[in-house]
């Protein structure tokens, strides 16, 4: 594993890099390393998130991405990170993910043929030592004592104590902190999100930008769905398909809104779907394996009509001919 360059060393136009209409320049480095993410050319920046994603990365502001399931909040902060060649870690704050996770624990290595105790550092120490953007997930599925350890680096001077070592660590002038969620800390609200707790305002306070990341324009969300799954732009029933599976995803949502249905098409489900059409060759079939088959059996009726409206075809039709060789 290469080492992590202590400083940007370069100086990126937001216009070139992001195609955002302004004059913006943001530090960037030169060199990838092992923790650079991959880049993704097909994926599309929403403008707003991107520029305050882009102010943490810039100005040291600590950047909470809230909205919902499939909308691209990790893969937001990953792809400008990659962009910007800047080493980034992602830590899921599942149930399992506890306080010696972050901080650090005492652990039985060899030295010498000997075994000695010492301490080895969590993911928290050894992020903030080092130009590393930290990106925690399911900000607000954190344990309460996870939670509280991170509210100390959320400080304006972000320094941390290790208290097993007698320790505090000042934070790299370039390291960066970012959470994604889906709730902003107000819990499970909308039955969409088991498991999301209500978190302390007194550390949501502490985020310096929170920014909404929402569901993209259609024409947008045909172009991403086209560009992952190639084989559905080469022809033009193809794309008509993906248009009609982008309607009936826009239409989930708002029957969602309207509280007919429990829930809703994630745009990573669109794409599920699509690419199910390339092994079922029927997007009925495709439909019903992606996505019917996990909704609230009172409410696939409604979302047949769904179907029905785009497809300009009944679902239970269509699925009986293929299952008849049709």
């Amino acid at each position: 594993m290469t080492d992590i360059p202590q400083r940007p060393d370069r100086l990126l136009p937001v216009r070139d890099t992001f195609g955002i209409d302004t004059e913006l320049k943001v530090p960037a480095f030169s060199e990838r390393d092992d923790h650079v993410p991959e880049i993704d050319t097909a994926y599309r920046f929403n403008p707003d998130v991107t520029l305050a994603l882009l102010a943490g990365f810039t100005r040291n502001r600590r950047v909470l991405v809230q909205g919902l399931h499939g909308t691209g909040k990790s893969s937001h902060v990953e792809q400008v990170a990659a962009r910007l060649n800047w080493p980034c870690v992602r830590v899921n704050l599942d149930g399992h993910i506890n306080r010696m996770d972050l901080v650090g624990k005492d652990a039985v290595v060899l030295r010498g043929g000997q075994q000695i105790t010492e301490f080895q550092e969590g993911i928290v120490p050894w992020a903030l030592q080092r130009p590393v953007a930290l990106v925690f997930d399911e900000y607000d599925a954190g344990r309460p004592d996870v939670m509280f350890v991170i509210q100390r680096i959320l400080e304006r001077d972000g320094k941390f104590t290790l208290t097993d070592q007698n320790r505090v660590i000042s934070p790299h002038p370039y390291f960066r902190l970012f959470a994604t969620a889906n709730t902003v800390g107000l819990g499970n609200l909308n039955g969409l999100y088991h498991g999301a707790q209500r978190l302390n305002h007194a550390q949501i306070d502490r985020w310096n930008i929170v920014a909404s990341l929402n569901y993209l324009p259609r024409e947008e969300e045909v172009a991403i769905v086209l560009a992952r799954v190639p084989g559905k732009a080469t022809t033009e029933q193809g794309r008509r398909h993906v248009e009609a599976m982008v309607a009936v995803a826009d239409l989930t949502r708002k029957g969602f809104a309207a509280g007919d249905l429990s829930t809703l098409m994630s745009p990573r489900t669109v794409i599920t779907w699509a690419e199910n059409c390339e092994i079922f060759r029927d997007p009925a079939v495709a439909f019903r394996v992606s996505f019917v088959n996990k909704c609230d059996e009172a409410e696939r009726p409604i979302v047949a009509e769904y179907y029905q409206r785009c497809f300009d075809q009944e679902l239970d039709e269509s699925f009986a001919r293929h299952a008849l060789g049709g």
